[in-house]
């Protein structure tokens, strides 16, 4: 070993070899076993940190060399860190664009740091151009609001169970309504994001073709043009406690209604659309080519797009 002391390439491996194995470095000692002045190595390990960072796009685990002041000597600190590939974060960005959910502003912001965050610097503008001609022609909702930080205090108040009034603009007169509700659940559907919620109101609540509390109320986040976190709590037992996911795949349509079961025939041709539009759907039998299936789904958004199928679909019950 004594004849590769003088050897750089040979001293920077087995100075990063050392620290891969959670060894801390001290300047002093190394400079003093390997003949050479505290600059050297301390250009060693940048030499190590550089690699280091140029490592990181390729595994999306991100070391780095720190130095520690309790042990007066540098050690290597890894932050699991995993990096999107650039199929995904181009992936994400369709998605975002489809969705059509936020303003111009907001979805160009979002996807610039999307890109900036999780993309190589030498890949950024690649992605960037596949996306640019939509980009361009993206069309923001009629709404126009930005609802992000009103969507984040709902957050808080869904996970601290607290009771929300907000001053809600009904789709059906455009009416401005009070409402205290108890909030369980954020939700997203086709355009836009919506809030799930308990009416706590008994007057309102009698006026509404479900009464019954296992069924919640759903409500546009873009229509509320006010609210307030209450500091009341509400509790809802373990055994009670709504299930967004369970929920969510009964509600496609994000309409109100009871829980519904309907059996239909189906006569197009890709009938993974169907299932993957309804993800209770079980198809129940086939008959050279039509499909007979049955769904379990909440609301009465069903039947709207039931009718929208045409003659590829016949209702049974």
């Amino acid at each position: 070993m004594e004849e590769y002391k003088g050897d750089k390439v040979m001293r920077t491996l087995q100075m990063y070899a050392k620290l891969m194995d959670g060894h801390v470095i001290y300047k002093g000692t190394e400079a003093a076993f390997y003949g050479v002045n505290e600059r050297s190595i301390q250009r060693d390990i940048d030499d190590i940190r550089n690699f280091l960072d140029v490592d990181s796009e390729r595994t999306g685990i991100e070391n780095s060399i720190v130095y520690d002041r309790i042990e007066k000597g540098y050690k290597l600190e890894t932050l699991y860190k995993i990096r999107l590939s650039n199929s995904e974060v181009l992936a994400l960005c369709k998605i975002l664009l489809d969705s059509r959910a936020f303003t111009k502003v907001k979805m160009v912001e979002m996807l610039n740091k999307l890109i900036t965050c999780c993309v190589p610097e030498t890949n950024q503008k690649l992605v960037q151009d596949l996306i640019r001609n939509e980009e361009f022609h993206y069309v923001e909702p009629r709404h126009k609001s930005d609802f992000m930080d009103r969507m984040w205090l709902l957050g808080q108040a869904i996970r601290e169970n607290k009771y929300i009034e907000i001053d809600y603009c009904r789709s059906k007169d455009k009416k401005v309504v009070k409402r205290k509700v108890k909030p369980v659940a954020i939700m997203f559907s086709e355009y836009y994001f919506y809030l799930t919620a308990f009416i706590e109101d008994e007057e309102v609540r009698k006026n509404f073709d479900v009464i019954n509390d296992s069924f919640p109320t759903i409500y546009r986040i873009d229509r509320i043009k006010d609210m307030k976190v209450c500091a009341e709590k509400f509790h809802i037992p373990y055994s009670s406690r709504f299930e967004e996911g369970e929920f969510r795949k009964r509600i496609q349509f994000m309409t109100g209604g009871r829980l519904t079961k309907v059996k239909f025939k189906y006569k197009g041709t890709d009938i993974d659309a169907i299932l993957d539009r309804l993800p209770t759907a079980k198809v129940l039998d086939e008959d050279n080519g039509v499909y007979t299936v049955q769904a379990e789904v909440f609301g009465k958004g069903i039947e709207m797009w039931l009718r929208s199928q045409g003659e590829n679909v016949e209702v049974v019950e």
